[in-house]
């Protein structure tokens, strides 16, 4: 489980970077320059990757409550 959760990270990092896109003055749905766009999903992946790094990989011993004296 810990590799498939750091390749997706790693493919996560990878995605960021998209440089075939600088150069592409395309528009979608009319408005939206490309690049804007494939941030929107960009942004929208990387939260889905945090929420199943929390879910999958988060140390259940950090939610244990301490003992009081």
């Amino acid at each position: 489980m810990k590799w498939l959760l750091t390749l997706i990270v790693v493919i996560v990092i990878l995605l960021h970077h998209d440089i075939w896109n600088w150069k592409n003055s395309t528009l979608v749905l009319g408005f939206i320059p490309i690049g804007l766009a494939y941030h929107i999903g960009y942004s929208c992946l990387a939260a889905l990757t945090m929420w199943l790094l929390v879910r999958l990989a988060w140390p259940k011993h950090l939610e244990e409550d301490e003992k009081t004296p």
